[in-house]
């Protein structure tokens, strides 16, 4: 008996020196195979590598994809812009408890004790890949995850896998557990296009992250172990399950109470319907104009009168890729922008358009109405802008051309006072100056198709006479009075348009709907004009602000000039061309405006509130049978501007000095 168990004794011994030879002579011919095999070079280069990753990032790194928010002037949301994440990044401290300990306890019970890399997690991870022949699940630790997240890709590869595992241990030696906890949940994905808690508190419940019940905050939890399995829109059942079991989990800790266990477990868990916000016309402004904030923050200068075409060029170059950079930093920079426009009367302005051109349902090949009509309003107290419609309202993909600011045409009698008239105002003339009414040789015809004589510069003002306008801007000279447009930087401006025919609207590129409005309202602000930008201010993710619009004035017109021209202009809507547009108490003027063949259409006018120019016209210009300035346009300026004045206590405009003496 004592031999046998002797000689057992011994094969057991030696059975151990022969595993323990074979595992010496595996593990060499591993360590000969990693070695000649190259693996040696490729993995000193991935720490090299995850070194360098780590050295170079800073707490910006973990924050660079931020979704941003935009603003209406009363605090409504009016549009979020996200590029490829929807992310909204928020603190340590903003981060409830409850959803640090929930995540620790499900994705890495032991987060607080390792340095990167949980060995026992990598050894579950190695007998599953064993088992499977491949890579399918890891001892990932929450350092882990967010390296591959933030630095890699998500493909089961040993080289990325060996790399993750470097990073996270740089990380750990970077930055402290709160640090990654927060970084971890600000960029983990939870379904749905949501990246980080935030985004996932808004796009489920419609809220921030703070104003969530715990079983939400659970359910939210339950997400990232496996978002495609626990998609809360597409498998809820699964969601609420995991829920559960994350609930009881933090219960057998002591997290929880055993009260909030049981009432967090029957809470009925409803998520919104996720929507779209979309005001397209006041968001593509608004991304326009914002884009060109952070273009002015960079010290960039804008410019629309050049010495050749050339410069211009060159301008244009420069212009267009600070533009491209500065919108994509738009989508992804997590601002906060606060705008003038108020998304009330963006949709009574909408609606004004669409009610007056509802009979006109020609489309084209794309669907779109062919008639189309635009415009846009200022408030006069701030020079912003108010409401800005580039069409008519169409169920469509995407975003549609914005004709208020996007689209240039002739502006016919409208551009009268803004080259003409003011000028000439400014020159010796007064409203009571006698001009003569008559053919001019090469010059236009009249509206009416009269010629009606001597009369006051008010009356052919008011009946909109081409031949007093002709003949006065050849006095003061197209150059003098195009130099009025150049000041107040219109875009599309050109030489040629320093010419007779420019007095009655002819140019060679035409003027958008936004620059014959704040025009206008520089002539109400008695010659001061304002850029008509809707930026109020822009603030970066932590609130700090990086850019306040400067709206003072620049001196374009005569004070005395603009308030006889204010004075005149509400002849126009009481006995002119705008008859029939009056605002009751209200005291306003404005201008008629239609091209030949009856292409183009325009109204402009003012209150001491408000400035709102109206187009109406086909995109590819052709005749609109009945339309002129005091048709359709005048129409959708009177609709929108009697709804956006009602309580308002009525103010009289400023006479100018010849009145008062």
């Amino acid at each position: 008996m004592k031999k046998r168990k002797k000689k057992t004794r011994t094969q057991k011994v030696w059975g151990f020196i022969k595993f323990q030879m074979v595992l010496m002579v595996l593990v060499l011919a591993a360590v000969a195979y990693y070695y000649a095999g190259g693996y040696a070079a490729k993995v000193s280069a991935m720490k090299t590598e995850a070194v360098s990753l780590v050295s170079h990032s800073s707490k910006e790194t973990f924050r660079q994809s931020q979704t941003s928010i935009a603003y209406d002037v009363n605090g409504e949301v009016l549009s979020v812009l996200k590029g490829e994440k929807d992310v909204y990044y928020i603190s340590y401290d903003e981060i409830p408890i409850y959803i640090k300990q929930a995540i620790v306890s499900t994705e890495d019970k032991r987060f607080y004790k390792h340095n990167g890399i949980d060995y026992k997690g990598i050894a579950r991870a190695v007998v599953a890949m064993i088992q499977d022949g491949e890579v399918t699940q890891g001892g990932s630790t929450i350092t882990q995850q967010l390296a591959r997240t933030v630095f890699l890709s998500t493909e089961k590869t040993w080289e990325r896998k060996i790399e993750e595992m470097y990073i996270a241990v740089e990380l750990e030696k970077k930055y402290s557990k709160e640090e990654i906890l927060e970084f971890y949940l600000n960029n983990v994905f939870f379904a749905n296009g949501y990246y980080g808690i935030e985004a996932a508190a808004e796009g489920y419940f419609g809220t921030d992250v703070n104003h969530l019940s715990l079983s939400q905050m659970i359910y939210l939890c339950a997400i990232p172990n496996n978002p495609t399995l626990y998609d809360p829109l597409e498998h809820p059942d699964k969601t609420l399950e995991r829920r559960d079991r994350i609930l009881k989990s933090m219960l057998d800790d002591k997290v929880i109470s055993e009260n909030s266990y049981k009432t967090a477990v029957a809470e009925t868990i409803t998520t919104v319907e996720p929507t779209t916000i979309k005001n397209n016309y006041a968001e593509t402004y608004t991304y326009y104009c914002a884009t060109r904030a952070l273009m002015e923050c960079g010290g960039f200068t804008f410019q629309t009168v050049f010495a050749d075409d050339e410069e211009r060029q060159q301008y244009e170059k420069e212009y267009q890729e600070l533009y491209e950079e500065c919108n994509a930093k738009l989508f992804t920079g997590g601002y906060r922008i606060y705008t003038s426009i108020d998304l009330h009367a963006q949709n009574q302005l909408q609606a004004s358009i669409d009610w007056v051109l509802a009979s006109f349902t020609e489309q084209n090949e794309e669907g779109i109405y062919a008639l189309q009509g635009a415009s846009v309003c200022i408030d006069n107290t701030t020079g912003m802008v108010r409401a800005i419609v580039g069409g008519r309202s169409q169920d469509v993909e995407g975003y549609t051309l914005n004709r208020a600011f996007q689209s240039y045409r002739q502006p016919g009698s409208a551009i009268k006072p803004l080259i003409v008239y003011t000028p000439a105002l400014e020159r010796g003339y007064t409203p009571d100056t006698i001009v003569v009414d008559e053919p001019v040789e090469n010059g236009p015809d009249n509206g009416d198709g009269r010629f009606s004589g001597a009369m006051t510069l008010r009356q052919a003002v008011a009946l909109s006479k081409n031949t007093v306008a002709w003949k006065i801007f050849d006095e003061i000279t197209p150059e003098v009075g195009i130099s009025y447009l150049e000041s107040m930087g219109f875009a599309r401006l050109d030489e040629n348009d320093k010419r007779l025919p420019a007095a009655i609207g002819g140019f060679t590129n035409g003027v958008s709907p936004l620059e014959m409005a704040k025009a206008y309202a520089a002539i109400e602000n008695d010659g001061g004009y304002r850029n008509p930008t809707c930026i109020m201010k822009i603030t970066d993710a932590q609130g700090e602000e990086i850019y306040q619009s400067d709206q003072s004035a620049t001196v374009v017109y005569k004070e005395n000039a603009c308030r006889q021209m204010t004075d005149m202009l509400r002849t126009v809507i009481t006995s002119g061309t705008g008859r029939g547009y009056s605002l009751g108490n209200m005291p306003c003027a404005g201008k008629t405006g239609t091209t030949n063949d009856n292409k183009d259409g325009w109204f402009v006018g003012y209150t001491p509130y408000y400035t709102t120019s109206v187009w109406v016209g086909y995109d590819i210009p052709r005749e609109v049978a009945g339309l002129g300035g005091g048709t359709y346009p005048g129409q959708i300026w009177h609709a929108f501007m009697s709804w956006l004045h009602e309580g308002l206590e009525p103010i009289d405009f400023v006479a100018p000095m010849s009145a008062q003496e």
